[in-house]
């Protein structure tokens, strides 16, 4: 399964650090993932509307909100996705 998984933020430091940290965790899981940063203020706002997320920088996985406000680290990336992927098998057997 391929991930589609956006940074939503200005371009400030914790977006950057977000952004490499999510890049880390992906690495880290031998993950097929495509990582994007939305830095574009109209289609960053867009999709903040679109999520209903109110604080950057903000994580989306496959267009569902992980995180918003902060800055997971790595590891607590790794558990993230993990879950996350984990719960997508669940779904999909059921």
């Amino acid at each position: 399964m391929a991930l589609k998984i956006e940074v939503l933020g200005p371009g400030c430091a914790k977006c950057f650090a977000l952004e490499n940290n999510v890049k880390q965790a992906v690495q880290q899981l031998g993950l097929d993932a495509e990582v994007e940063h939305v830095t574009n203020m109209q289609d960053m706002l867009k999709r903040l509307r679109q999520y209903r997320a109110m604080v950057t920088p903000v994580l989306v996985v496959n267009g569902k909100v992980l995180s918003q406000g902060k800055v997971p680290s790595v590891p607590e990336l790794v558990q993230m996705l993990t879950t996350y992927l984990a719960t997508q098998v669940e779904r999909a057997g059921s």
